[in-house]
């Protein structure tokens, strides 16, 4: 083990760990039972800097690397595998804002994000547009110093609970190339959110549709240029697929556990 990890990546995947088993293990049952989405341990996890985990430190990030992440996920998810993704979801939304935004606005998101002060959720998926996201619908106008954005986003983590959207949306007809990315308060006038889905498990975290209707978003909430959202957007894809691959080996390892001290009690 110790050829494949230094030291500081054995203790930040036994300080995961330890949390799982303290915060998320006990409880996974009930949440889930429940429909439960656990703000107030989510936030814990900021505590440890699992809230910004490849965010840069001068915005209160971690600035660790993705094989880092993957282990932190890998020991949350042992605890409760749904809650492990929305922090994964979280991280992704706040690393595009870290990565791609201008200045102003890392320094205005990002120390309430890295905190979980504010918690925010990823909208690309649309009730028509799910593996082909390129050809989203969701429309957002420039209108003076403002965008009106109109259209309905789908399957969408933590939603009306999340603080902060950070959306795709399309503002020219050139397919992928037309598709720019917004940061969304939660509180804008226009954005509300549909009935939470019916699942079979991943209850402890909410999933609603995001609807627009006129929301009215400044400019300055535009991610980056016009038209390099969808860019943005499979960039965060990329690394929030290995954090959910690391999410998925930990809730097996956990099945395994019990499979195999069940086997040993019969």
């Amino acid at each position: 083990m110790s050829a494949l990890f230094s030291d500081e990546q054995l203790m930040i995947r036994d300080m995961a760990r330890k949390f799982a088993e303290a915060q998320l293990l006990p409880h996974s049952e009930a949440w889930d039972r429940d429909s439960h989405f656990p703000v107030d341990v989510i936030k814990q996890a900021a505590e440890l800097g699992f809230a910004g985990i490849y965010v840069r430190e001068d915005v209160g990030g971690s600035a660790l690397t993705r094989t880092d992440a993957a282990l932190i996920f890998e020991q949350l998810s042992y605890g409760d595998v749904s809650t492990a993704a929305f922090i994964s979801i979280h991280n992704m939304a706040s690393w595009m804002i870290d990565t791609f935004g201008s200045d102003a606005q890392r320094q205005a998101w990002l120390p309430r994000l890295t905190s979980m002060d504010l918690i925010a959720s990823y909208c690309l998926t649309e009730p028509g547009a799910g593996s082909d996201a390129a050809s989203l619908k969701t429309r957002a106008v420039k209108e003076g110093d403002d965008y009106v954005i109109t259209g309905t986003k789908q399957f969408i983590s933590g939603a009306g609970t999340s603080d902060v959207y950070v959306l795709m949306a399309r503002t020219s007809d050139d397919g992928a190339k037309g598709v720019s990315a917004f940061i969304i308060e939660k509180d804008t006038p226009g954005l509300s959110f549909g009935a939470n889905e019916r699942k079979m498990g991943w209850k402890s975290q909410p999933t609603r549709q995001v609807i627009l209707d006129g929301v009215r978003v400044p400019a300055a909430n535009r991610i980056g240029e016009e038209g390099h959202g969808f860019r943005f957007a499979m960039a965060g894809l990329d690394g929030g697929r290995l954090n959910i691959a690391a999410c998925a080996l930990g809730g097996a390892q956990l099945a395994l556990d019990k499979a195999v001290a069940y086997a040993k009690e019969r």
